[in-house]
């Protein structure tokens, strides 16, 4: 059995999602994790992700790695006791730590390709409710956004604490993303943000505010067909992420770049102090954007269609 699952990167709304504003967050499909599970001749199930360095039989992991939690946890979805013998291939192009949404994407394809194999194939919200429970072993309280991008492979529009909703594209719309190569800690720099917002609490509820509207307009726009407004709608919103203190002199350097370059508009994407930027640019000049990128200093760059 076979099962894939995209990356996914975050248009707008980051960190004040935390503070219960709308973010929207879209499928990245030029990047993907891929899953093979086939009876094995061999005892027990030997997991193979040679791009993480891994070759293990199960019961040698730790029960809470991140591969071995997923397949202990649909286990016990399905009250399964006796393990069958299995080789479970996983194979990425996502990069890690970079605010693609690797983790979440393995665990989809890892479920999808696994739970027909040992059991019956499971709804999208089942995958979705199972991944969301192995965030949360991993990230504590995520916000659910990843798992739900992911495996429903549609734009999400997301509140904290109420449920989230998928939405169409009016409009295909083009977006390369920058990878400044800097490993950067989510935690660190919403902690960052949560102490500033204790000593300004005014002042950072008026951003947060902004930031929603602009989450909604966008939204609006990509419903109706008109992406070419977002340009802007990333800019004001990159805006606001420097003065909450997460950009940082790479990530400001590539969007200065994008938009020299021509992108409609461009913003850091995540949780900011590095991993990745985007630039919303005419599908004509993409290439020439994610070259002059690579000339300022990213480490990699992707070109995805969104919708």
């Amino acid at each position: 059995m076979k099962a894939s699952a995209p990356g996914k990167i975050i248009l707008f709304g980051e960190h004040a999602v935390v503070y219960s504003r709308p973010a929207l967050a879209v499928p990245v499909t030029q990047v993907h994790v891929d899953v093979e599970v086939v009876d094995s001749p061999r005892k027990g199930i030997w997991i193979h992700a040679p791009v993480i360095d891994l070759h293990a039989e199960l019961t040698t992991l730790p029960s809470d790695h991140p591969v071995a939690s997923v397949i202990l946890k649909l286990f016990q979805f399905f009250d399964i006791s006796q393990t069958p013998d299995l080789k479970i291939d996983i194979s990425s192009t996502i990069p890690v730590a970079a605010g693609l949404g690797s983790g979440a994407a393995v665990s989809v394809a890892l479920v999808r390709a696994l739970a027909p194999h040992v059991a019956y194939p499971l709804t999208n919200r089942q995958v979705n409710e199972l991944v969301y429970e192995i965030e949360k072993l991993h990230h504590g309280t995520p916000s659910g956004i990843d798992n739900t991008v992911i495996t429903y492979n549609m734009p999400v529009y997301f509140i904290k604490g109420q449920p989230i909703e998928t939405f169409k594209t009016g409009k295909p719309f083009t977006v390369v993303v920058g990878d400044t190569g800097v490993p950067a800690l989510t935690i660190e720099s919403v902690g960052d943000v949560r102490r500033l917002w204790l000593r300004d609490t005014n002042h950072f509820e008026n951003i947060f505010n902004e930031i929603a509207q602009i989450s909604l307009i966008a939204r609006r726009s990509i419903e109706s067909g008109k992406p070419e407004l977002l340009g802007e709608l990333m800019d004001h919103n990159h805006a606001l992420l420097q003065e909450m203190t997460v950009s940082s002199p790479e990530l400001d350097k590539l969007v200065t770049a994008a938009k020299d370059a021509g992108a409609l508009g461009a913003k850091l994407s995540g949780g900011g102090r590095g991993g990745n930027m985007i630039a919303l640019v005419e599908q004509a000049r993409a290439e020439s954007v994610a070259s002059v990128l690579i000339s300022a200093g990213a480490k990699r760059t992707i070109i995805t269609e969104i919708g």
